[in-house]
């Protein structure tokens, strides 16, 4: 029990974390930064987030990472 007690104390954190970064998001310039192409022509609008998707996939790397090294010691 004590396990599973542990599991759900660790996925509601995760959650709460989850809920401020969706919140804080909208203040962030993602999906406006240098790099990213935007084409808008007549009715096309093409939109490629390239700068966006490379800093996202560093911050995932180094929190999974991070998560990794501190579950991996048990």
């Amino acid at each position: 029990m004590d396990k599973i007690g542990n599991m759900l104390i660790f996925i509601g954190l995760i959650l709460v974390f989850l809920g401020v970064v969706f919140l804080l998001v909208g203040k962030l310039p993602l999906g406006r930064l240098p790099g990213d192409i935007v084409y808008d022509k007549g009715n096309v609008k093409v939109y490629v987030p390239i700068a966006t998707s490379i800093l996202l996939s560093i911050l995932l790397t180094v929190i999974i990472n991070i998560l990794g090294a501190f579950l991996g010691k048990r």
